[in-house]
């Protein structure tokens, strides 16, 4: 007797949502399981708005997985009729020797990016929101902007449905089980058996791959929005997002004035305090909001802002900060999706379609050589 599902993915937030999407597209049997709710205030993907941007200083390697990631983004957008990817541009910002200078440098130049390099005087000219160092310069990518997360991830689900797919919501998977012939997938007494299965469970995948337990580092993260007192300076067609290089490992990003609540900004990483996913919800604190008040004072001086609202959410750090797209050592019938170490969202769209690969294939023509579990294991040793 078959198995009634071809794949099962679980975890339906950024990732799971994506990959769930592709498969139903390409006419896969396919059971999606959320134990929350899509884009809930306790994943990583909430708060209106993530950045995109071409010129990735993090990795050159990351540009041509960006390319596609665009394509899709647009195809998403027409098939929904909606707009997900907004294009205001993105400013890299600190010294010129600085990491995300350096590295932005390298990805324009061995990909022939779109760029513009703007010393400090013209900055507070051109963007005069903005304020820097007379020895610091900003590089705007034309190509970057930021994407509606919320949007993307119930978008992604209506056409999964609409192409077939089972979704269930308000369903914790307890335990997956392996054998010769397919995966079976206990939720609470209830058993459902498929071919093969995607883990996109965010910052409680070690629940159910028990391999990346002491690897994966769940931790606390904080933003808040700023109503600005001239919203002349701080509006999209002004005020481009932004990350901002601070130097001894700190990173800030925002976002111009998109919402009623303002410019959103946060420090990548933030704290770097990891969390237990299960424990209960931890409020923004006054140190939390120290940091982002003090960071909005002296490098956004031209919005004078006053702090109106804040959140948090979560990232799961990886060792070297890359993500884990791979089928599970020794057991090619679980792919084992993300974490995305902070810096993931952007990727959505061409990541499910890696995933529909990597489950209907085996692989994938995607350059994804960096995100191997061989890869993260020997980064984890070198780290420790």
């Amino acid at each position: 007797m078959s198995n009634p599902y071809d794949v099962a993915v679980i975890g339906l937030g950024a990732m799971g949502s994506a990959a769930v999407s592709f498969l139903a597209a390409r006419g896969v049997r396919v059971i999606g399981f959320e134990a929350a709710s899509p884009a809930h205030g306790l994943g990583s993907s909430h708060g209106d708005s993530r950045l995109i941007r071409l010129g990735y200083f993090e990795d050159p390697s990351y540009v041509p997985l960006l390319h596609r990631a665009y394509e899709n983004w647009r195809g998403l957008e027409n098939r929904l009729r909606e707009r997900i990817l907004h294009v205001t541009g993105v400013l890299q910002i600190g010294k010129p020797d600085s990491k995300i200078i350096t590295g932005t440098r390298a990805s324009c130049d061995l990909y022939g990016l779109a760029s513009d390099t703007l010393f400090a005087d013209q900055m507070r000219k051109r963007f005069p929101v903005f304020g820097l160092d007379d020895d610091e310069v900003a590089i705007l990518d034309p190509n970057g902007g930021w994407l509606k997360p919320e949007s993307a991830i119930w978008g992604y689900l209506r056409m999964a449905a609409a192409d077939g797919a089972a979704l269930h919501l308000g369903e914790k998977v307890e335990e997956i089980a392996p054998d010769d012939n397919g995966v079976n997938i206990v939720v609470g007494d209830q058993k459902y058996r498929v071919n093969r299965v995607i883990v996109a469970t965010g910052s409680w995948i070690s629940q159910l791959i028990p391999a990346l337990q002491n690897i994966t580092n769940p931790i606390r993260q904080v933003v808040a929005w700023y109503r600005p007192a001239n919203g002349f300076v701080t509006d999209p067609l002004r005020m481009p997002a932004f990350l901002r290089d601070e130097g001894t490992d700190s990173s800030f990003f925002g976002f111009p004035e998109i919402g009623p609540d303002g410019v959103k900004i946060g420090r990548h990483a933030h704290f770097m305090e990891s969390i237990d996913p299960d424990a209960p919800y931890c409020a923004v604190n006054d140190a939390d909001r120290a940091l982002l008040d003090d960071f909005a004072a002296k490098r956004l001086p031209g919005m004078q802002g006053r702090r109106v609202n804040e959140t948090t959410c979560r990232y799961t750090m990886l060792p070297g900060e890359n993500f884990l797209l791979d089928h599970l050592p020794g057991e090619n019938r679980v792919i084992v999706a993300s974490p995305c170490s902070g810096h993931g969202f952007k990727f959505t769209s061409v990541i499910g379609e890696i995933l529909a690969d990597l489950a209907t294939k085996g692989g994938t023509d995607f350059p994804i050589e960096a995100f191997t579990f061989d890869r993260l294991m020997k980064a984890a040793q070198s780290a420790d």
